[in-house]
């Protein structure tokens, strides 16, 4: 028998913001209409308390888990989320939805500004994590959720559940952080440094208008992504994959694809075309590069007196958002002794460990999400 997961799933779409209730962002001013795509698995009990909502990393969209009709595979976490899964449908009721400023069905740079009729472009306004949160919290409002039994992410997503247990910690009971981080390293902001030159570069940029001209900057992109999927792997991982091995069975002595991984990741960064808008990686990456939520003195008074409850996860391999990361946060909780569970995961994946399959990862999860079920 073939386990289908939470079988077939529709994104829907809903306008949480408007002119006359415009979203009010961190770094000030406002935006409206704002629109979230968004996908739900499992039923919502009575009380509107058992509810885990999922937040996505940096390209990744609501489609968490589960099949859309004629989709070649299933949703990005669709190992993670399911029945019998670690986020179990069977007892939660899952939530996952794109972020503000993304390219997925939610209001983003590349949406239509109603005051010009054209696309943002650049005169979209600079975001804040905060602005994710926000935007998710009336979300979970609209569906009936009372409160979280837990917020689960990687990556950014991660960095997305940290911000919310730090500002709202009365909204959920755990918080499940994976290879994530609390401030970008010099090294990260430096690869995305990178990656927005080669899209602002590209002559199809057109200075973010691309929309309106027609234009768009594959190159740059594609780029961005290829440099991006390497810091997603382990050179462990990448030898095991790839080695030196020949694209084409022999090498020809050119400036071509001629090795295998050269082929691999020029075929990531065309595929990458096909589903995410230039615009949004500018955008995201730079709320990424800002975030720092342990900057204030104050910043773990509130979550201390509200009782949440945290699991941290890093792998061995990932050396984008190293182990470093993940035990600076577990420092600073314990600090403020907050409880926190941590755990390091072996792993030659590289940072891309968190979106696999790896039985001790799992099994970390499965038994802490277990655990906060009881509780409930």
């Amino acid at each position: 028998m073939i386990d289908d997961g939470v079988g077939l799933v529709e994104t829907h779409q809903v306008r949480l913001f408007d002119v006359d209730c415009p979203l009010r962002l961190a770094r000030g001013g406002s935006l409206a209409p704002v629109t979230v795509a968004y996908e739900t698995y499992g039923s919502l009990n009575r009380a509107g308390d058992n509810a885990v909502f999922i937040c996505h990393a940096l390209t990744g969209d609501a489609h968490a888990a589960g099949w859309h009709p004629d989709a070649r595979r299933p949703g990005w976490w669709d190992n993670l989320i399911g029945p019998g899964r670690p986020v179990d449908t069977n007892r939660v009721f899952v939530v996952s939805a794109n972020l503000l400023g993304g390219c997925r069905g939610t209001t983003g740079p590349s949406s239509i500004n109603p005051g010009t009729g054209d696309p943002y472009g650049m005169s979209f306004p600079l975001l804040d994590m905060a602005d994710f949160v926000t935007v998710h919290r009336a979300l979970l409002t609209r569906l009936g959720v009372s409160r979280l039994l837990a917020a689960v992410g990687g990556s950014l997503g991660g960095m997305q559940v940290l911000q919310w247990a730090l500002s709202y910690p009365e909204d959920l009971r755990h918080a499940v952080v994976v290879a994530s981080s609390s401030r970008l390293s010099a090294q990260n902001i430096a690869f995305s440094a990178v990656a927005r030159e080669a899209i602002t570069r590209d002559p199809g940029f057109y200075g973010g208008q691309y929309g309106a001209a027609g234009t768009s900057p594959t190159i740059g992109l594609s780029i961005a992504r290829m440099m991006a999927h390497i810091t997603y792997l382990s050179e462990e991982g990448m030898t095991g994959k790839f080695g030196r091995e020949p694209q084409t069975g022999v090498l020809n002595h050119g400036f071509g694809p001629d090795f295998a991984v050269e082929s691999y990741l020029q075929h990531q960064g065309d595929a990458f075309l096909e589903r995410f808008d230039a615009l949004s990686y500018l955008y995201l990456t730079r709320v990424m590069d800002y975030f720092d939520p342990f900057d204030r003195p104050d910043a773990t008074a509130a979550a201390a007196a509200a009782g949440i409850r945290f699991l941290l996860v890093s792998f061995t391999s990932d050396w984008r958002f190293s182990t470093a990361h993940s035990r600076r946060i577990v420092r600073h909780l314990e600090q403020a002794r907050i409880p926190v569970t941590f755990r390091e995961i072996d792993s030659a994946n590289g940072h891309d460990s968190f979106l696999l399959p790896i039985e001790a990862y799992h099994q970390t999860v499965r038994a802490y999400l277990d655990h906060a079920w009881e509780q409930l």
